[in-house]
């Protein structure tokens, strides 16, 4: 495949036009193509002229679309969520499993491997990996997580969790302030997947403790975890002291304002990243202006988000101020580095598998979204 006459947001971080050439799933040099295609007319050729060719997002946080949690446990709702992630230039997913029983946790992990793998280059968004949210979190920070299946952490869940999705499981949560041995474990498990501080109440000591074990990501930032206060900086204040982590931010302006979303990504730079924790009612893409109380409740706790990737995009430019290029590298480049994947996705490069997406305008408010993979 050849893409003409696109603008490319490239290695030097600015759109320039320029041709795209893709075999077997991979963007490769115009010489290496011309070696194996020779001059390409045969070959499907797209007119990229006036679009804008941007990595394909990535989502490494959410649970669902559609009326579809992956937690149904159903290769149905696998299908149609990675459908609905890829009409809206999602190309690469890491879902969130729910705290649930270690059983169902296995099947929900079992069914997603099976999926990724018969979905493999397929059509739908690439599913690359697992956020386990539960079930190693905090009782006193579970939002809307069932406490009824909230349990320490040990060795023995998270290798029957690994083996399960067949080393799908990229990132599991802790509340390390719940669990007395939670260096010893973070040692242990942080070779087999990413340690997250999730769903916690750590003080800044704990929290900094873990840090050093081996946490190396935080789980929505000031969501769900201690906040930063002048005599006690909690989580929150951990996260922005110690360069060792990389935190996710819901960029909707419920889970957090805009002006916070700011100040989080001037602290921590490009350690700062956008997921969208999207629920089972995503249809749209954004919340609705509804009463307070009914914006994705669970009770009174605000629970999931109706947000996308392409729309945390836009508010990340349009209402934080980020620059366009460093509010795409925080949508796709790097949560392909949280997920150690950074050498091949996040970027339009030689080498790279080819997931892209053509827009007609650059952040406009276009439904128009075109993924090419």
């Amino acid at each position: 495949m050849i893409i003409r006459r696109a603008l490319v947001y490239g290695e030097n971080r600015e759109f320039e036009k320029n041709d795209i050439y893709v075999i077997n799933d991979r963007f490769v040099t115009k010489e290496d193509y011309e070696k194996i295609k020779g001059d390409g007319e045969d070959d499907e050729i797209v007119d990229g002229h006036g679009l804008y060719a941007i990595p394909g997002l990535i989502d490494i946080h959410f649970h669902g679309a559609m009326g579809y949690d992956i937690c149904d446990g159903t290769r149905e709702a696998y299908e149609k969520v990675a459908a609905y992630e890829a009409a809206n230039g999602i190309t690469a997913i890491c879902p969130a499993t729910l705290t649930l029983s270690v059983d169902e946790l296995e099947n929900v992990l079992s069914i997603g491997a099976a999926f990724a793998e018969e979905n493999k280059n397929g059509a739908l968004a690439d599913l690359v990996g697992f956020n386990m949210e539960g079930p190693f979190i905090s009782h006193s920070k579970k939002g809307a997580q069932n406490e009824n299946f909230i349990r320490p952490c040990n060795m023995e869940d998270t290798d029957k969790f690994v083996k399960a999705s067949k080393g799908l499981v990229k990132i599991i949560g802790l509340a390390p302030e719940e669990n007395p041995g939670f260096e010893d474990f973070i040692s242990r498990a942080k070779n087999m997947v990413r340690i997250s501080l999730a769903h916690s109440n750590a003080n800044y000591d704990v929290a900094t403790k873990a840090i050093r074990a081996g946490a190396s990501h935080g789980v929505h930032l000031y969501n769900a975890m201690s906040p930063l206060q002048h005599r006690s900086p909690g989580l929150v204040g951990a996260t922005f002291d110690h360069q060792q982590i990389k935190a996710s931010i819901i960029a909707d302006g419920y889970h957090v304002d805009y002006p916070a979303v700011r100040i989080a990504k001037k602290i921590m730079q490009q350690r700062l990243f956008a997921i969208t924790d999207a629920v089972t009612t995503t249809t749209e893409g954004y919340y609705q202006h509804q009463p307070e109380g009914e914006k994705y409740t669970a009770g009174n706790i605000l629970s999931g988000s109706a947000l996308t990737m392409y729309k945390a995009l836009q508010n990340l430019v349009k209402h934080v101020g980020i620059e366009t290029g460093e509010a795409l590298r925080m949508c796709s480049l790097y949560p392909a580095q949280v997920m150690q994947m950074d050498d091949q996705l996040g970027r339009i490069a030689p080498g790279y598998k080819a997931k892209m997406v053509l827009l007609p305008e650059l952040l406009d408010n276009t439904d128009e979204l075109r993924m090419i993979s």
